[in-house]
């Protein structure tokens, strides 16, 4: 991140905003100078990020016909917008001291492949992605629990038939909580910088794919990935499928559930029939 701080200050703050300020906080790389930084990094970078892939993922991959779901709701995709672009710039509020404290030397992130091999930056990808994907199940299962789910939870739960853009629409809290993590791992296990980077874009495509509605996975992957037709289920059902990216940790804890569409036609057809029932239920 350092690297990224460097050039955005360099080539964006310092000729744009910081040359029209007459203040010596900002007439060289001082403390408050990085804090703003990075915060507009995570901020504005994390926005742009969120829109783009969103956007691309919602226009070419996202199924339509989700939105005449009668649990869609109204205005659904602004909603989802209007509360992700006011939560990341919070989120990065809370996320810019753990970067300062990974630039400023006190994570494990290293410069030279040579340091440790490639090897070791080849098992790096998989262990990040295992060490990740216990905090957060373990984390997301603990704000489903009464003392959390109400107050900071349940905004990312309005969305019962998600598009891509409720994939950042959480309340600043939930977001952060969820991605820390991913911060955490570098201070405590040594990281290429770069590919460390590389994984946290990768983690955010991701988060937006398992809200895109595409369920079609290869046969072999189903029983192990955690994919959109998994957190679907999730966002109907509640306390099933909390994992990120694998299935291991819902199978462990008890809360794994196989997603409807990766059912039999016979299972598929009888939750059709109950949910026509409700609904005709709920219409008398």
């Amino acid at each position: 991140m350092d690297d990224v701080l460097y050039a955005t200050d360099r080539f964006l703050l310092e000729p744009y905003l910081y040359s029209f300020i007459d203040s010596p906080l900002v007439q060289e790389p001082t403390l408050p100078r990085n804090i703003f930084g990075v915060w507009f990094i995570l901020s504005i970078g994390g926005i742009l990020m969120y829109i783009s892939f969103a956007a691309l993922s919602y226009l070419f991959i996202f199924d339509k016909s989700a939105e005449k779901d009668p649990l869609f709701l109204k205005n659904q995709v602004a909603k989802e917008i209007g509360l992700s672009l006011a939560s990341i710039p919070f989120m990065g509020v809370l996320t810019t001291p753990i970067i300062l404290g990974e630039i400023y030397g006190y994570s494990k992130c290293y410069d030279n492949v040579e340091e440790y091999g490639l090897p070791f930056l080849i098992l790096t990808i998989f262990t990040f992605l295992f060490f990740t994907d216990f905090g957060i199940y373990w984390i997301h299962r603990a704000l489903h629990s009464r003392y959390l789910y109400f107050w900071c939870h349940k905004p990312h739960h309005w969305w019962k038939v998600p598009t891509p853009f409720a994939s950042h629409a959480f309340h600043p809290v939930d977001g952060w909580a969820q991605s820390l993590p991913y911060h955490i791992y570098v201070f405590l296990f040594p990281t290429h910088k770069w590919t460390y980077l590389a994984l946290f874009v990768f983690v955010n495509f991701w988060t937006i794919s398992i809200h895109d509605g595409d369920y079609r996975v290869p046969g072999f992957f189903r029983p192990i990935l955690n994919g959109a037709a998994h957190h679907t289920d999730h966002h109907l059902l509640f306390n099933y499928n909390y994992g990120q990216f694998f299935t291991l940790w819902d199978r462990i804890g008890g809360s794994y559930k196989t997603p409807l569409v990766h059912e039999s036609p016979e299972k598929q057809e009888e939750a059709k029939r109950k949910k026509a029932a409700r609904k005709q239920k709920k219409a008398e």
